[in-house]
């Protein structure tokens, strides 16, 4: 995961409301004595004028990982007027002990106890917020499920309330080559880095041998689960939406992975609650690309300041949804700026929003059904391959390619060109009648915006386990010659569709690397009749949308001192052999290194994720995740590499991690992990 912070048209704020003193190192007491390293930083007069606090809870390493970023935003809540907190958690970075898995019971228990120590000290007044990105958005929902009387208000960005649909593992009932065993070997590599001799002192080594040792490859226990059981209904909050009782403020963008949750989540929490959608990827959005980026730290302060000061910022009285409508672009992997407009919602769904359907025809997206035919749509393997990374972080090359390359490998249907504007807001969905030639098979589909040069770019896309099509917990298998009336809900977008542009939808059972295969070739018989159409969200201009007053310019505390040891590097190569049929897509991330000037900790990572197919062989689907990091100050100093192997049979998937630390040029761990776990319907 790159947290490099691209340059963005932004503010650099020295001096504050408040003058402000950093603790760069404090021990938070759990009751079983471990104890969680953590850094705070106070408006200087805090003990005679006690403030409301901002927790941020993490596995990512507050001395050198995430210092770049937690200098951002950390000073900017001092500075108004809170104590800003940020915690390593259990087994991470200084804090004591091990982390076996994502979201256990244990991690909720840890930050409840990090909550009433914050409600302890003397420089607390009462009331905490607690904010989060990605790992931190999904704790903070699931501590506020917990309902401990410290904790007044969340922000919540590029988070899920659902473990199972909307995270690195499944999607849709498909098990997600792309991202499981990438995000699994990056934990993997990061959780075995050590703690700082400077801050835990000679225990350092010891400490380190026993986290290496003990921490697991996580993709093991992610793949053991593969339908949605209790394993993943632990912390997904739309089990019981009731359990949230504070006000929640759910941010992301078009551009992220975990967009879906957010209205989902206005719809299904019942306290006060807001939404946030810009054009943003994996991203806090007043640094994120593509562009706009929008002053976020006053919205948090704002949002802040009414639920933690009592203080009437105006912020409740706004639409409930926020969004950014994208115009259409030419395909591009990376864009500095997505063009576009806000709009808003009052409530969601919204009520007044309409649909539109289409049919299918003659490779033609029709308004009537024009015949009762029948289409094929057979298995290309290679399928997939340019459709960027599955969770963007803003990296040049995330996004996906022109989408005339992949149309050839899918059957594509495509709309006459509109006579006017057509702008969409929600989740476009595709229900098809099918039949399957296998028992396991899968469905995706792609809606794009064609251009009249004839350029596609992907507006959105879905993908559905066949055999999960009744139930992600109890999936069954597809009869032959049986036809099946499914739905595949396209992930939630805004879009604007102008006059001269068409509609396309492509449809495939195969996308590779984002699902892994079905054991066997699929080829599925669509029938073009009443139950076979794409249906969209489509939303028409309202007042509300004039009434929105302009987000302030991005502002950002001072950005820490620190050297550029090494640049960072991204290839993203695709290579087909004509001659065996085999097609490779090798990722590659040198994510640079840097000397932080402060504490002298000097760190780097370099990622190849390569993702291996042979055309007619589903069951030769390969990935491979290389990782290296560095960790040290002077004459201290570590490094890591680990290599992480996913492959498959028609019965099994074989998980191989293997982990080599060293102590400057000695080798002090060496481990393999093997692991083959039974295809559950996947």
């Amino acid at each position: 995961m790159v947290f490099n912070v691209r340059e963005s048209n932004r503010s650099i704020k020295t001096k504050f409301p408040r003058e402000i003193r950093e603790i760069e190192h404090v021990w938070i007491p759990m009751s079983d004595g471990t104890r969680l390293s953590a850094r705070i930083w106070l408006p200087i007069d805090a003990e005679q004028n006690p403030v409301p606090a901002v927790l941020e809870y993490l596995p990512y390493r507050k001395n050198d990982f995430t210092a770049l970023r937690d200098s951002i935003r950390h000073p900017y809540f001092a500075g108004h007027g809170y104590a800003s907190i940020r915690v390593d958690m259990r087994g991470c970075g200084d804090s004591d002990g091990i982390l076996y898995d994502e979201y256990l019971k244990q991690e909720q228990d840890d930050g409840l106890e990090v909550l009433t120590w914050i409600s302890q000290q003397p420089w607390f007044t009462g009331g905490v917020g607690m904010i989060g990105k990605s790992w931190g958005g999904f704790n903070g929902l699931q501590i506020a499920a917990r309902r401990h009387p410290a904790l007044k208000a969340i922000i919540t960005l590029c988070s899920t309330d659902d473990r199972y649909a909307d995270d690195v593992h499944y999607k849709g009932g498909a098990l997600l080559a792309s991202d499981m065993l990438w995000w699994a070997s990056t934990m993997l590599a990061y959780n075995a880095r050590p703690a700082d001799p400077a801050v835990v002192g000679e225990a350092w080594r010891e400490s380190w041998l026993e986290r290496l040792e003990k921490t697991p490859p996580f993709v093991d226990e992610w793949v053991r689960h593969q339908r949605r059981d209790e394993y993943w209904k632990h912390g997904s909050v739309n089990e019981n939406y009731s359990d949230i009782e504070v006000p929640v403020f759910a941010v992301g963008g078009w551009a992220d992975g975990y967009t879906n949750a957010i209205p989902r989540m206005l719809e299904g929490l019942t306290g006060p609650r807001k939404g946030l959608i810009g054009p943003w990827a994996h991203e806090y959005p007043e640094v994120a690309v593509p562009g706009p980026q929008i002053g976020f730290l006053q919205e948090c302060l704002r949002w802040w300041d009414h639920w933690l000061k009592d203080v009437d910022t105006g912020i409740m009285e706004e639409p409930m949804l926020r969004a950014w409508i994208q115009d259409s672009v030419p395909p591009e992997t990376d864009y500095t700026i997505r063009p576009g407009h806000w709009v808003a919602e009052s409530e969601w769904p919204p009520k007044d929003n309409g649909q539109t359907r289409y049919y299918l025809g003659n490779h033609q997206l029709v308004e009537q059904v024009e015949s009762e035919e029948t289409v094929i749509v057979s298995s290309v393997q290679e399928h997939g391959l340019y459709a960027g990374v599955y969770c963007p972080f803003g990296q040049p090359g995330d996004l996906p390619s022109d989408q005339r390359i992949e149309n050839g490998l899918s059957t594509v249907f495509t709309s006459e060109p509109l006579t006017k504007p057509m702008e969409i807001l929600g989740f476009p969905e595709f229900t098809v009648e099918l039949e399957s030639n296998q028992k396991d098979a899968l469905l995706a589909v792609r809606l794009c915006d064609v251009a009249p040069d004839g350029s596609s770019t992907r507006v959105t896309w879905g993908m559905l386990n066949l055999t999960h099509r009744n139930s992600d917990e109890y999936p069954e298998h597809l009869e032959l010659g049986k036809k099946y009336t499914v739905t595949v809900r396209m992930n939630a977008i805004g879009h604007t569709l102008p006059a001269g542009h068409c509609w396309q939808l492509a449809v495939s059972p195969t996308y590779w690397p984002h699902a892994w295969p079905s054991p066997k070739p699929v080829t599925l018989t669509v029938y073009k009749n009443e139950k076979t159409y794409l249906s969209l969200p489509i939303r028409e201009p309202k007042a509300i949308d004039d009434e929105l007053k302009p987000f302030e310019h991005p502002e950002t505390a001072a950005v820490i001192e620190r050297e550029i040891l090494r640049e960072a590097n991204r290839t993203r190569e695709i290579r087909h052999n004509t001659i065996t049929g085999v097609s490779t897509l090798d990722d590659f991330s040198d994510e640079g290194a840097r000397r932080i000037v402060h504490n002298g900790v000097e760190y780097g990572s370099t990622n190849r994720n390569v993702y291996t197919i042979e055309e007619g062989i589903p069951l030769s689907a390969k990935v491979q995740c290389d990782w290296t990091l560095t960790v040290g100050r002077g004459e201290w100093q570590t490094s890591l590499a680990s290599v992480s192997l996913m492959t498959a049979d028609e019965d099994h998937f074989y998980l191989t991690n293997h982990l080599i630390a060293y102590e400057g040029e000695k080798e002090v761990f060496n481990k393999i992990w093997k692991t083959a776990v039974p295809r559950d319907f996947v």
